[in-house]
């Protein structure tokens, strides 16, 4: 069973890990049944086209990306952002650094930590 997240989140007592190629990811809240993860990107960085089980909603904080969904690119700014049913394929390019807040329902196991 999953642990679940504390009832404050706290961005300074949250750490970033470090996934390479110039992208962060810190989580914010969890339980079983829902997640929300901050990614930052760098410029250039890539979110290579991927699919998973979970439904994603992305909501672009800052900078710039070129997201692409189910073969569709669109362009996204800053209050901008996207929904990927569970098992469409999806990615984003970097084109000015920024964060991206993810949703996932159910959550993101293979994110946490062991």
């Amino acid at each position: 069973m999953v642990k679940q997240s504390n009832a404050f989140l706290l961005e300074d007592d949250m750490e970033w890990e470090d996934l390479g190629a110039g992208v962060q990811r810190q989580i914010m809240g969890y339980n079983g049944d829902l997640m929300m993860v901050k990614v930052k990107f760098e410029t250039g960085a890539i979110g290579v086209q991927h699919q998973h089980i979970h439904t994603q909603v992305t909501h672009v904080h800052s900078g710039v990306f070129e997201a692409t969904i189910d073969g569709q690119a669109q362009i996204l700014k800053v209050g901008d952002g996207f929904f990927a049913e569970p098992m469409i394929w999806h990615g984003v390019v970097c084109l000015e650094a920024g964060i991206l807040i993810d949703g996932f329902s159910p959550v993101r196991e293979d994110f946490l930590k062991k």
